[in-house]
């Protein structure tokens, strides 16, 4: 008897159906063709022992099972499901009526429990599009899968279930998920604020201009000044998350493996921090079965490099594409796929090897080549796409032990969002732009005008600091971001003094 059941691959961050054709006949062999993997192929062992706890056995006859396409690797074990069903349905211990409604994805044990796999989120949305009364998925998968309106979602313990459920011996009832209540319930909640940080006014200010337009950002100063304690707060007051952007933050970390089984979706913009000795491929992504990196994991949120200079300066390099494109391609001989990197790069970095260089009370150890050396691990095209440079420096006690009320995350974000509005109607017409920092040149020559007194400044800047034409355009980005602060249609010479500060490492002579 022949039959079908319906899984899926992964690649990148969407599905493909896969349909699986089940066989029994006359004979005694088993064949399973269509380019399965070993995880794949391992299945028949699982499938067995499962079959055996519920009482069935493996088919005394041929079995012959094809995953199509053909030309599409299969790997991992989230197969089993579809294929087992197909096997019982093919030897008719299940009634087939049913089956080809469903897409089904889930790993057995040997016990014929339903283990978690990874991807659920973007294969529940192929489904969807392609027609499919639901999915049937392990119990832990349910949530997140959950989330796609217009299609039944059915979490499973066990085989047996499954088999229940095709044979009408019990009655399951769809999974269902409230993503407002989601929304409202976890939008803002962050246990860190930025009214925890004491002093650092000037380090609040540039860390809310990043947040409103986008924009990348490098702190540099000594050891214990606050710089990865300002960064963690950075998320507090970056806009919410909206729905299109949580569906694809989540498909992201699903297919990473990520979502843990009490999280249907991801509400709150995803703070990556690598330590330095990570490689290039978990940075961007790759390897021989490719995954997201930490660049794809950050997308739509904070991607934060501590002791930038530490970073292998290959590591730091592969960057500098993505940051530009803000999306990445991992190629292969035979494939390639692509993953979003729209990530707010934040870095921090001591000043020197020491730490002290600049420092208004401790004296630096380190001789001037030593600093500019320490410097110049980081290249210049890859500062040139940080737009921000700011220096922070010690706070003192009189800040530290002030009692008073600091401004509180919500306060910023407000004003955040408010600069934001201004940019989405400003860039409504443009596919793929929402945010000043992602202006290509033609946008940029026509909403960062400049008047005289402006473009006098901005010229004696460039000249005296020997500028690149790439930190010309970051200038003119940050200054079109403080004027959107501000509700400012026109950007002013107050607006680019403030963005030209922003750019420390340019300043001559601060490496000694």
């Amino acid at each position: 008897m022949l039959v079908r059941t319906f899984g899926s691959a992964v690649t990148g961050i969407d599905a493909v159906t896969v349909t699986i054709e089940v066989n029994v006949s006359i004979g005694i062999r088993f064949f399973l063709v269509g380019l399965p993997d070993v995880a794949v192929k391992e299945s028949q062992q699982r499938i067995e022992s499962s079959l055996r706890m519920l009482g069935f056995k493996w088919p005394g006859k041929q079995v012959l099972i094809n995953m199509a396409p053909a030309d599409i690797r299969k790997e991992g074990s989230s197969y089993d499901l579809p294929l087992a069903v197909g096997v019982l349905a093919a030897d008719e211990k299940i009634n087939p009526g049913d089956i080809e409604s469903y897409v089904m994805i889930g790993e057995l044990s040997l016990d014929g429990t339903l283990q978690p796999v990874k991807g659920v989120l973007p294969i529940a949305l192929r489904a969807r599009d392609e027609g499919f009364r639901g999915v049937i998925v392990p119990v832990k998968n349910a949530r997140e899968a959950a989330v796609v309106s217009g299609l039944d979602v059915f979490g499973m313990e066990k085989l047996g279930d499954v088999v229940d459920f095709f044979n009408g011996f019990r009655k399951f009832d769809p999974v269902k998920v409230d993503l407002l209540e989601i929304f409202r319930g976890e939008a803002n909640k962050y246990e860190v604020d930025f009214s925890d940080v004491r002093g650092q006014e000037n380090v609040k200010r540039a860390l809310e201009v990043a947040a409103a337009g986008h924009h990348n950002l490098l702190m540099i100063g000594p050891p214990g000044a606050g710089k990865t304690m300002l960064a963690k707060r950075l998320g507090t007051i970056m806009p919410p998350l909206t729905l299109e952007e949580a569906l694809e933050t989540t498909k992201i970390h699903s297919v990473a493996g990520k979502i843990d089984d009490h999280t249907a979706l991801m509400t709150r913009r995803p703070f990556r921090s690598p330590h330095h000795t990570i490689s290039d491929v978990a940075l961007v992504g790759g390897g021989t079965f490719p995954q997201p990196g930490e660049i794809s994991l950050g997308h739509n949120g904070v991607l934060f490099l501590d002791e930038l200079p530490e970073f292998k300066r290959s590591v730091l390099e592969v960057m500098r594409q993505p940051l530009e494109d803000r999306i990445i391609t991992i190629s292969r001989a035979k494939s390639s796929c692509d993953y979003p990197a729209s990530f707010m790069l934040v870095a921090s970095m001591n000043p020197c090897p020491c730490g002290f260089h600049n420092h208004p009370e401790k004296e630096c150890t380190c001789s001037p080549g030593m600093v500019q050396k320490y410097l110049n691990r980081i290249s210049g095209p890859l500062l040139d796409r940080i737009d921000i440079h700011i220096e922070v420096v010690p706070v003192k006690y009189e800040k530290l032990s002030d009692t008073g009320k600091t401004e509180k995350s919500s306060v910023v974000r407000e004003r955040v969002v408010n600069a934001r509005a201004i940019q989405s109607k400003r860039f409504e017409s443009v596919k793929g732009v929402y945010a000043n920092a992602q202006m290509s040149a033609s946008m940029q020559r026509k909403f960062c005008q400049l008047d005289e007194a402006g473009g006098r400044l901005l010229r004696t800047a460039m000249e005296l600091r020997g500028l690149s034409a790439r930190a010309y355009d970051r200038i003119l980005k940050v200054a079109r971001t403080i004027a959107d602060l501000g509700e400012s249609e026109n950007i002013t010479a107050e607006h680019i003094s403030e963005a030209i500060n922003y750019r420390n490492l340019d300043r001559e002579g601060w490496a000694g």
